[in-house]
């Protein structure tokens, strides 16, 4: 059965909410986070992670930045200097605990979902075929901006 579009609405304050609580629970940084805004395009990516989610809300959970970002938020949960290969498998891991915090929180509100196994995409990436794409940028004091799309099918 669709969702009426208050649920709908619902569902995404919890989503939103949900995202910065999760960012404030796994990253051990300092961050500001932008207000959400509406993407009106195709989202085009140079370096990222997809995770989608299943269940009540359907939809990808993406991250997306530059590689110095991620390499920042790794050495600051770690304690040492994330690169190459293993660069691009804690980003996906970033995601993956990201995506499955959220999922926590939001089922609080009655929401069930599930994610999916995480997607590195690396080069010149556009996505397109959601029906909502919800744009919020962290940006971290001293390490760049980590962007955050929700894409609602």
């Amino acid at each position: 059965m669709p969702l009426t579009t208050e649920q709908r609405n619902r569902s995404v304050t919890s989503l939103l909410n949900g995202t910065n609580e999760s960012l404030k629970s796994i990253i051990p940084l300092d961050y500001q986070l932008s207000k959400p805004g509406l993407l009106a395009k195709p989202l085009n990516i140079q370096f990222g992670v997809l995770i989608g989610f299943t269940g009540d809300l359907k939809g990808k959970l993406i991250l997306s930045g530059e590689l110095d970002v991620f390499g920042a938020i790794g050495q600051a949960m770690f304690g040492m200097a994330i690169e190459g290969e293993m660069l691009a498998s804690f980003s996906g891991e970033l995601g993956n605990m990201l995506a499955g915090n959220l999922s926590t929180n939001i089922v609080q509100n009655g929401i069930m979902t599930d994610i999916t196994a995480p997607t590195i995409m690396n080069g010149d990436t556009t996505l397109s075929g959601y029906d909502k794409a919800i744009h919020l940028t962290a940006s971290f004091e001293k390490s760049g901006n980590l962007d955050i799309y929700l894409l609602i099918d």
